[in-house]
């Protein structure tokens, strides 16, 4: 049989034909396919974050530990040389000495769990270097977590290792409650992170509920801490008339102090029973789910912005902020993150992923993590136990630690309020006789603490002026308590930079070193506004109350500094007198 061209061309013509009308269908059916697909994603994918994930929460944390961290290494960049470096007021050295020859002059586990202090391994004959070191250090790291909000297990474990060798060694000048806070918080804070990914959203590392509970159970601590010191100390507390005297008596009030404490008599009652509520009531809201959790959170971040407006508490508000943060999820914080942005975007894809059932399995990593997780856990529970029963007893003591890291402490503030505010004056005169009625006596300025009346208080918070600090102490003592007073009063008989570093106005700049100085004492009253005072000019107003320390010089200290083993001004740097 003969087939013809003709058709042959037409059948193969139609076989082409119908191949194309199939390809076009299976193509067709593929489209409808992959559309289908991308409808169920978008119909996974959340529009907006969900509640219960916690990754942009952990972004907030690690920025806001990074930035306490960065103010206190600021701080002790600044200061640190002047109160415990070669030349200063309580030189580390000293005191590392001391410690070395307590636990047999050996360096071994007994001085390191003494004093965890990484300067025992360093040189010490270049002290000052070390304590600039470890700060820079410090700064450096800490502002790269700032900028970047990504951190690992690595960085900040060194954060909080080079702080607490400077709190370890601070002596005095680190004794405050908030140094313990820090470094409770920074440990915490090591357990956010993946060990070595420094990516904002480690994929492979979620942040874990546990580590989350132990900042909410930090803040639930430190509330609880300050609301029962309160009513279990000082009267006023209770009889609601502590707000009455807390603004003017304060260690370092600010110019809105000087306003509040002029507030209505029913307003400081109005504030106290609000204390009581946000410090004694409010932490257990922690307990009872996300919402009332948030609302917590809400209080207490709102409760420290107002200190921090009425008052220059250092960096402790500020500090107290970071673990009331762990109350919100990443629904309750997306707000602070841009649409577009890089993290918000992969946390959006994360949570379409989850609801996609596609999480990914767990590796030996995140295994490994969970445990870890569950270990800390533990550890914070175990530790916390002498903190609950302190917080249970009726002699309740605040800002304390039970362990030699300052892993898990016992926090509280002002749980008495001093009634009367005094100030100790440091004057010096150029006269040769102190007794002499017309000796003109000079005033020297501190950085902050109140000294000239007409003078506005200072706005400083987060910073912190630990010697004014300080002072504030020194005044309701006497100087046999506080002896560094008398230390400093050698260093301005010598016109001494280190120390004069530490003070705004040293009223014998350029001219001849004093012959005398003397401590006075001063109690000091804000002046009311409108008042013919306020019309001067004057912020406080001042009446003396008597001599703090009487009249010395620089020959006359020189046995009381010889019984201490100080260095008198007189002699050389690099020379100790012999005890």
């Amino acid at each position: 049989m003969t087939v013809s061209p003709v058709n042959m061309a037409a059948a193969s013509e139609s076989s082409v034909r119908r191949r194309r009308v199939e390809s076009k269908r299976a193509s067709s059916e593929e489209d409808e396919e992959e559309e289908e697909e991308k409808k169920k994603e978008r119909e996974t994918e959340p529009r907006a974050l969900r509640a219960g994930s916690y990754w942009l929460t952990r972004i907030v944390l690690l920025r806001s530990i990074a930035f306490i961290y960065f103010v206190a290494f600021a701080v002790a960049y600044n200061q640190n040389k002047q109160l415990i470096g070669e030349r200063g007021l309580m030189p580390c050295e000293d005191y590392l000495r001391s410690v070395k020859r307590y636990v047999g002059g050996k360096i071994g586990a007994a001085a390191l769990a003494y004093t965890p202090s990484v300067l025992w391994f360093l040189d010490w004959s270049c002290m000052d270097a070390n304590l600039d070191g470890v700060a820079l250090l410090g700064l450096a790291l800490s502002g790269f977590v700032l900028l970047t909000g990504a951190a690992n297990m690595l960085i900040m474990a060194a954060l909080w290792a080079l702080y607490h060798s400077l709190v370890s060694v601070g002596q005095l000048w680190y004794s405050f409650g908030w140094e313990s806070q820090l470094l409770e918080t920074g440990f915490l804070g090591i357990f956010l992170c993946p060990v070595w990914s420094l990516s904002q959203v480690p994929r492979r590392c979620p942040p874990s509920l546990i580590s989350i509970w132990t900042f909410r159970w930090l803040i639930v601590r430190i509330m609880l801490g300050a609301g029962l010191i309160k009513v279990r100390g000082d009267k006023c507390w209770r009889d609601l008339t502590c707000m009455d005297y807390h603004y003017e008596t304060q260690p370092m009030p600010n110019p809105m102090s000087y306003y509040m404490h002029r507030s209505p008599w029913w307003f400081h009652r109005f504030e106290t029973l609000s204390n009581h509520f946000i410090e004694l009531i409010a932490p257990f809201f922690t307990f009872t789910g996300r919402r009332m959790c948030a609302v917590n959170g809400a209080i207490q971040v709102l409760f420290q912005v107002t200190l921090i407006v009425s008052g220059n508490l250092s960096f402790l508000n500020w500090l107290t902020i970071v673990p009331s943060l762990a109350c919100f999820d990443d629904a309750a914080l997306g707000f602070l993150f841009r649409s577009g942005g890089g993290a918000k975007r992969k946390v959006l894809e994360i949570q379409a992923e989850e609801a996609a059932g596609r999480t990914p399995k767990p590796t030996r990593g995140m295994l490994m993590r969970r445990v870890v997780n569950v270990s800390l856990g533990v550890l914070i529970g175990c530790l916390s136990v002498p903190v609950v029963m302190n917080l249970l007893s009726s002699r309740q003591v605040m800002n304390t630690s039970f362990d030699p890291l300052r892993i898990v402490n016992t926090y509280g503030a002002f749980g008495s309020i001093t009634k009367e505010r005094t100030e100790v004056i440091f004057q010096g005169t150029l006269s040769s006789d102190p007794k002499d009625p017309q000796a003109v006596w000079e005033e020297y300025q501190f950085l902050c603490k109140p000294g000239d009346v007409y003078r506005r208080p200072c706005l400083i918070s987060p910073y912190h002026y630990r010697l004014d600090w300080l002072m504030w102490f020194a005044a309701f003592q006497t100087y046999e308590q506080s002896e560094w007073v008398i230390h400093i009063a050698g260093r301005l008989l010598a016109n001494d930079s280190s120390v004069l570093s530490l003070l705004d106005h040293n009223p014998f700049q350029g001219r001849d070193n004093p012959r005398w100085v003397r401590g006075e004492h001063f109690r000091y009253k804000f002046s009311s506004p409108g008042s013919a005072s306020a019309a001067e000019g004057k912020w406080w107003l001042r009446k003396r109350i008597g001599a703090y320390f009487p009249p010395v010089n620089l020959e006359g200290l020189r046995g009381y500094f010889q019984s201490r083993n100080w260095a008198h001004p007189h002699i050389p740097a690099n020379r100790k007198l012999k005890s």
